[in-house]
């Protein structure tokens, strides 16, 4: 084929006659097709250059930097399109690395930023319900820790010594004096006393009624208070809640029950193990997070109210699911494939469609099945030649028409 046209070509004469050039070569190299080490003792269809140019040779020839050209062999035509065939010594040259694709049982890793609070369910108040002078205090300071039915302070009141009188003289007769002192908890000990006739005590000891530390504090020797005015708050530290601010979209992978570890920057290498144990009704409207109550177990009293913490959720996902490595996805942001390998060092580009991503593996959606095998070191290399090989098969497509 001859150009009349004298004057400079323009882009598309250009092109046109790379088209022409590319399908000379071709067809003078079907006529004369040779065997090369690299097809396996197979026919080549053409080299084409090593860097991607688009001209390829019929022959065996060097570029202008010495770089041989590639064997492209005749037998790789009745492969998928891309598919690119490598020599066995190449694939141990690149490291190239396959594993079989397995179903898996996936777990999900939610990560969230997270608050250490009191568990609400081990506080307790001393606010009794008669009023009273404190006339001995043997708890004095926030902080101390107290054992269930330790004596916090000693008071006079009024009111219980009427009834404790009362109670005496009505000894053997129906009388609503216990029945009063019960009900402002008068203590069952010292109700005791007074049924064996002993004399009614000045002051009542007033008990912790539970464990824990004491966290308020608002009793002083010699005050006088008011029936039901809190005088001591009690807080028992040996679990604690930690609550945990989840993203919107994290939310559907975490359900009740879920494992969780816990970090907080007072002993980053020390995670603390706790579970999912609420997820509250509502999401935050501007931060659009939902909130989870995790329990942490406190023996030690390492943790305290308000430390700043980092939680991992293991999340579960329900059935068993294909799973690729990490290292054997190819993702461009557009597009997502992997490498299968197709035996006989073929290698095959396969567009998948992925789900979620755990450590080290990510769920296939579609694309795999179980039992093929997905290259998951040299992937960008193997990639790399695939894409010039279907480029310049692209590229020669419209001269085989």
């Amino acid at each position: 084929m001859k150009f009349v046209e004298k004057s400079r070509p323009g882009i598309a004469g250009v092109v046109l006659l790379v088209v022409i050039t590319v399908g000379m070569a071709i067809a003078s190299g079907s006529a004369g097709a040779q065997t090369d080490p690299a097809c396996g003792g197979g026919k080549v269809k053409y080299y084409r250059n090593p860097m991607g140019a688009p001209d390829i040779s019929p022959v065996p020839k060097k570029d202008s930097m010495n770089m041989a050209y590639i064997a492209v062999c005749e037998d790789e035509t009745g492969d998928a399109a891309g598919t690119v065939k490598i020599s066995l010594d190449k694939v141990q040259r690149l490291g190239v690395r396959s594993e079989a694709v397995e179903d898996r049982i996936l777990t999900r890793i939610v990560r969230a930023f997270a608050t250490v609070q009191f568990d609400e369910r081990r506080q307790s108040v001393v606010a009794p319900k008669y009023g009273g002078w404190i006339e001995k205090l043997y708890v004095n300071a926030t902080g101390d820790v107290v054992a269930s039915g330790q004596t916090l302070f000693e008071v006079y009141s009024p009111e219980l010594n009427v009834l404790q009188q009362e109670f005496v003289l009505s000894r053997g007769t129906q009388s609503g004096a216990e029945g009063r002192l019960r009900n402002l908890d008068y203590p069952e000990s010292d109700l005791e006393k007074l049924r064996r006739g002993e004399r009614p005590p000045r002051t009542i000891a007033v008990p912790a009624p539970t464990a824990g530390t004491v966290i308020e504090k608002m009793a002083v020797a010699g005050m006088r208070y008011q029936p039901g005015e809190t005088l001591f708050r009690i807080v028992d530290t040996s679990a604690m809640w930690v609550l945990a601010e989840v993203y919107e979209q994290d939310l559907a992978f975490v359900k009740v029950g879920d494992m969780a570890k816990m970090v907080v920057n007072a002993w980053p290498d020390r995670p603390f193990p706790g579970r999912v144990t609420f997820i509250y009704p509502n999401v935050g409207k501007e931060s659009r997070t939902a909130r989870l109550r995790i329990e942490v177990a406190n023996p030690d009293g390492l943790l305290r109210a308000d430390m700043a913490a980092t939680v991992e959720i293991e999340a579960p996902i329900p059935g068993q699911w294909v799973a690729v490595p990490a290292s054997a996805v190819i993702d461009s942001g557009k597009r997502q494939v992997v490498l299968v390998e197709r035996g006989e060092g073929r290698y095959e580009p396969r567009p998948v469609k992925l789900g979620v991503r755990v450590p080290g593996y990510v769920q296939v959606l579609e694309g795999l099945k179980a039992g093929e095998r997905v290259v998951t070191s040299a992937t960008f290399l193997i990639d790399a030649e695939s894409n010039l090989r279907a480029a310049l098969a692209a590229f020669t497509a419209g001269d085989t028409k």
